[in-house]
């Protein structure tokens, strides 16, 4: 008997775990009969990635009471809202810190500084009360559990509607089948605005992954990319320094032809631990590709969010040469050179590749638009050195060898060549700035080496990351007790950390330039400041669940259980159970002296720096060879 014939199936793919579990049958045939969901062709969705599995998989439902704060201006988030059902409105005007919840730092003086030395707990991580809970005085509190979730409310949000109303900026309204944050979600970029709940309200939260699926429905893909293109692509252009003296008709049809493309995973952080322990070239071979090394180059490559790694190949692996970040672009040298060169000169190729280093979201102009609408404007003092020689040149001879242009031509360029380098990062960032750096024990560091290891363990990502040089540090540890004199009597941070060579990059709170820290927070009480760009933490709303501590993959954020300053512990009136707040590194935002770790080392081996740019590093390690 001959054996039955095999059939080859796709195996379903299905959602390790959805976003909501309570989502049921019912709730996803209600979603499906409202707007926009009720128009979508579920054959525009693969068999086994279904419209009703992604409702069910990667939506949650919300019940919001009238002036609930459903977003606010300045956080971070993964996830888009849609109005069901009752009304929410955007606030155009920045509301107060306090209305939101959050508190602004005071500097204090130097006698400021003292009293509060002298006069701290003996208790470590104690707090007054009105440090714990925002209703600690007897007012309304700010946060309210609304159904089976912590939700913090605007106070008086009335009279903050009717004041609005009554201005030039109203508040808009926004009601059934509309959304909002998408923005934010899918760019991973901070929130432009405070949305609150106007009515009562069932709102549908869709995380971002549900969003970027639901993008195979053309009409709700068209719908997201126009809002986008009316609202926002015009101003995320005008921001690069290239395009800032672009015409605006010029900057409309650069926008109009703009792509975006998004490569690697936005949730890096969960694959991060795993993939740093891969040896450098499997590490690199698994990273997307955006761009590789010796094709030639289609469009210029501007990073929206995320992080590059600029590599070029010797022999059978690939060096890291740069990284790039927001606002920086690739490709440039070559497209401007071959806009420019001379009909007998060949074209150039990509000297280098550019992968996606977790996540990369980028815009792509096409590199024929570059030549028609933006070469034009460019000052040559934003391109590079190369490529404004010909620049120069071109125009050199197109004056017939006027020497008085040329040489003012020169001039421009000389002026500006500092700004471009320092301010703007052009094209390819670093490629060629790094040199062997001699270290204070005569060794010699290998610039590539430092760059992949920077790269590999993600701290490219601290805007603030705490940086030691070890041939000076003595392990007295007076940057801790500082800490912990400034910090209720416990350290933010532990000296330790990975090392390469004598650099160590301690494991403190970085201020990530992308804070995943940031998103989950259930009411919002983990905030980047929008002057210093320091992340923290509002003692008052926190509700102590710990999601930004198991979000951060660099474990810099720990639970604590407070204390008044007498040393009895704060408790819940109603389980019992401890008080516990998220605690992290501020940067001692309030002290005269800056950071306390810094001001403390006397040895000057210690030193919070930017690395989401290769050139302070550079800078501080040449300045101490």
């Amino acid at each position: 008997m001959q054996p039955e014939e095999s059939i080859a199936v796709r195996r379903p793919e299905r959602w390790g775990e959805p976003m909501d579990a309570s989502i049921n049958d019912g709730d996803v045939s209600w979603l499906r009969s409202r707007e926009p969901f009720a128009s979508m062709d579920s054959d525009s969705f693969p068999r086994s990635i279904p419209l009703e599995g992604i409702l069910r998989n990667d939506t949650r439902l919300h019940r919001c009471e009238p002036g609930e704060i459903i977003v606010r201006e300045g956080d971070y988030g993964n996830s888009a809202f849609l109005v069901l059902a009752g009304s929410a409105a955007v606030i155009v005007k920045s509301l107060l810190p306090e209305q939101l919840g959050r508190s602004e730092v005071e500097k204090l003086s130097w006698t400021e500084a003292l009293r509060k030395y002298l006069g701290r707990s003996r208790h470590p991580e104690s707090r007054r009360p009105d440090q714990v809970t925002s209703g600690a005085n007897g007012d309304s509190s700010n946060v309210r559990q609304v159904d089976d979730r912590p939700a913090l409310f605007l106070q008086d949000f009335e009279a903050v509607l009717r004041r609005d109303r009554s201005g030039a900026q109203r508040p808009v309204t926004i009601g059934p089948g509309e959304i909002f944050g998408e923005v934010a979600a899918m760019y991973r970029s901070p929130r432009t605005a405070t949305v609150i709940a106007e009515t009562e309200a069932t709102l549908l939260e869709i995380r971002w992954q549900g969003l970027k699926i639901l993008r195979r429905d053309k009409g709700f893909a068209d719908t997201l990319d126009r809002h986008y293109r009316q609202n926002w692509l015009t101003i995320h252009l005008r921001e690069l320094p290239l395009l800032r003296h672009l015409p605006e008709a010029n900057l409309n049809r650069v926008a109009a032809s703009t792509q975006m493309h998004s490569f690697g995973r936005m949730e890096w952080h969960a694959d991060y631990k795993k993939i740093r322990e891969l040896p450098v070239q499997k590490q690199i071979e698994s990273e997307p590709v955006v761009a590789a090394e010796g094709r030639m180059p289609t469009d210029l490559v501007i990073v929206r969010s995320g992080f590059g790694r600029v590599s070029k190949t010797y022999g059978a692996s690939d060096r890291t040469t740069a990284y790039l970040g927001k606002g920086h672009v690739f490709g440039l040298d070559e497209i401007a050179y071959n806009s420019l060169r001379p009909e007998s000169a060949p074209p150039k190729t990509l000297d280098h590749s550019l992968r996606a280093i977790g996540f990369l979201d980028a815009l792509f102009i096409p590199a024929e638009v570059f030549a028609e609408e933006i070469l034009p404007h460019v000052r040559r003092s934003e391109l590079p050195e190369s490529v404004s020689e010909l620049v120069t040149t071109v125009n050199h001879k197109r004056l017939g060898g006027d020497t008085k242009h040329h040489d003012s031509d020169r001039r421009e360029e000389s002026r500006g060549r500092t700004d471009r380098r320092s301010a703007d990062r052009a094209s390819n960032l670093g490629q060629g700035d790094w040199k062997d750096l001699p270290s204070s024990e005569g060794q010699q560091f290998q610039p590539t080496g430092l760059l992949e290891f920077i790269v590999q363990n993600r701290v490219n990502n601290g805007t603030a990351a705490m940086v030691v040089d070890l041939s000076r540090c003595t392990r007295c540890d007076d940057c801790v007790k500082a800490c912990a004199s400034t910090h209720d009597g416990n350290p933010r941070f532990v000296r330790q950390g990975i090392a390469h060579e004598q650099i160590q990059f301690v494991q403190a709170c970085m201020q990530c330039s992308d804070p995943v820290c940031m998103i989950g927070c259930p009411t919002g009480a983990i905030t980047r400041d929008k002057d210093s760009g320091v992340v923290r933490i509002h003692d008052p709303i926190c509700v102590g669940c710990g999601t930004c501590a198991n979000s951060c993959p660099y474990e810099n954020i720990r639970m604590a259980e407070v204390v008044d300053p007498k040393g009895r512990p704060y408790t819940d009136m109603d389980s019992g159970k401890p008080i516990r707040k998220a605690t992290k590194c501020d940067m001692c935002q309030s002290q005269p002296t800056g950071p306390a770790c810094v001001s403390a080392c006397p040895h000057d081996a210690l030193v919070r720096i930017d690395l989401t740019e290769s050139e302070p590093l550079q800078y501080w390690l040449d300045r101490r060879s």
